[in-house]
């Protein structure tokens, strides 16, 4: 295989040392990672660099990276910089970011059919596409357990203006033949969704043979993990898929920027407010506020609006806070570093 058919573009010269080579990563584990390379699969690790260094970049699926090649195995040296980003915040307290699929042209956005789909979830996945630099399409999954799909299709581009949606059958088909456009040109697609949305299925159907195992719904209507690894996979036909694992919590990672292209209607209608930092939740002659009124701009929709807005400003203070925090650590460093080497210099006694 070429690099190309992996989804390379752009010129390769200065990218690698002398004895390194570029690959992509395809899988990573807990103890190394898969790279898909001229020369076919290969395992490989880390160097000790990237692992010890606090700001070295750690490899995501879907990254380019240089490495070197052994007999058996290939270490990966560094990570090549990243367009298409899908990055979300770390599950949890730690005040980090996750680096879900690097390098993606486009994203689907996969919510079913049969009782799945949430407006609000979908604002959100939106918002993480936008703010990565992905090109994102909605796929209503499942459309053969809908009495309307036309009618479903409709309330998702009413959440996202500008953005292509398809219903779409895994069962009968319908609406699959329209997403091989996607993948022209050898592009990288990546599937996200939520658990039982049938993103394994849609994935088996999109590669002709069942690549990934599959599990039904359970009876309380909630999915489950049938996909427990990010993994970039090879479609036959050209370009490539990035499977990733139902997620249970979707939290921002910056994207504050990308809330306007999501909620593009309130940015429209905002330059008429009368105050020109108008926050749209009391002020007099707020234009928005007055569209609620009148019906022209949902209600959800702006409420929706104030809580992606306020969950960027709480992240954001602890993101300040993290960086404080960080920064007196390294200061302590240095003070002890520096106290040290006055004792060995017998400058200072202990």
């Amino acid at each position: 295989m070429t690099l190309e058919q992996l989804g390379w573009r752009g010129p390769r010269e200065g990218l690698v040392a002398p004895g390194e080579s570029l690959g992509r990563v395809a899988v990573e584990h807990r103890d190394g990672f898969v790279l898909y390379t001229e020369a076919g699969e290969i395992p490989a690790t880390l160097a000790g660099r990237i692992r010890h260094e606090a700001e070295a970049v750690w490899p995501a699926v879907g990254d380019w990276v240089a490495f070197r090649a052994a007999p058996d195995r290939g270490t990966i040296h560094r990570v090549l910089p990243r367009s298409g980003v899908f990055t979300r915040k770390a599950a949890g307290r730690a005040v980090a970011a996750q680096v879900v699929a690097a390098n993606v042209d486009v994203v689907f956005l996969v919510a079913g059919l049969d009782g799945n789909f949430n407006p609000r979830r979908l604002e959100r996945y939106l918002a993480l596409a936008r703010e990565g630099g992905v090109d994102p399409a909605i796929l209503l999954s499942k459309a053969d357990l809908c009495d309307d799909p036309a009618e479903a299709s409709g309330r998702a581009e009413a959440v996202a203006p500008g953005v292509p949606v398809h219903a779409i059958s895994t069962v009968t088909g319908l609406g699959l033949a329209g997403l091989e456009a996607y993948f022209t040109g050898d592009r990288t697609v990546a599937l996200l969704g939520s658990s039982g949305v049938g993103k394994s299925t849609l994935i088996n159907a999109l590669l002709g043979r069942d690549a990934q195992r599959v599990q039904a719904v359970r009876d309380d209507g909630k999915g489950r993990h049938t996909t427990t690894h990010r993994e970039l996979i090879l479609r036959p036909g050209g370009g490539l898929l990035i499977d990733t694992p139902g997620m249970r919590e979707l939290q921002l990672w910056g994207g504050g920027e990308a809330l306007g292209d999501v909620f593009s209607e309130v940015d429209e209608i905002a330059p008429r407010c009368r105050f020109r930092d108008c926050s749209h939740t009391s002020e007099p002659g707020c234009a928005v506020l007055a569209a609620v009124r009148e019906g022209t701009l949902p209600e959800d929709r702006l409420q929706s609006y104030h809580k992606l807005q306020g969950e960027l400003r709480y992240l954001e203070s602890l993101q300040d806070e993290s960086a404080r925090a960080e920064r007196k650590r390294k200061e302590k460093e240095l003070t002890r570093a520096a106290y040290r080497w006055l004792v060995d210099k017998r400058i200072v006694r202990r």
